[in-house]
């Protein structure tokens, strides 16, 4: 799978370790930053990021901030997006699991590093279960359609 990869300053260091996770897995990660600890605005990392998901550049991301929040509002900010923050391998599995997620969000102040890999282990490996499920994940894309029509790639140029 491609997996985009983003973060702001307080995700930095974690974004290098997640990085060389996936890759080391057999996956390409496309890195959209930041590139260093300086303080920066997240929305500038976690919006090419989640259009790349959203556009089918992408596979799934992975977005990570201080405390996960801001990059998980901003994310569920682009259509077709399911962002979702997890905080250990259950809540990774069933992000997967009953909602489709295509973005995982990480509190990089919050959790250690043996949590986070073992949380992205599970998100990776973990399936759309379907079923009843996906009907609910087409009413949200019908809901996406109404507020925003069909053409995602012509909404999307304009982000």
């Amino acid at each position: 799978m491609k997996i985009a990869i983003a973060c702001d300053h307080r995700g930095f260091t974690v974004k290098q370790k997640i990085c060389a996770q996936v890759a080391g897995s057999g996956h390409t990660v496309i890195d959209f930053g930041t590139d260093s600890p300086k303080a920066c605005d997240y929305p500038d990392f976690a919006i090419p990021a989640s259009k790349a998901v959203a556009l089918g550049q992408a596979d799934r991301g992975i977005l990570i901030d201080g405390s996960g929040i801001g990059m998980s509002i901003i994310a569920n900010k682009i259509p077709s997006v399911r962002a979702a923050i997890c905080h250990d391998e259950l809540t990774a599995e069933i992000s997967r699991r009953y909602n489709d997620a295509n973005v995982l969000c990480f509190a990089a102040d919050l959790l250690g590093d043996e949590l986070i890999r073992r949380t992205i282990d599970a998100w990776l490996r973990t399936p759309f279960e379907q079923g009843r499920h996906s009907r609910r994940i087409e009413k949200l894309a019908q809901l996406e359609k109404q507020l925003f029509g069909t053409d995602l790639e012509a909404l999307l140029k304009n982000i």
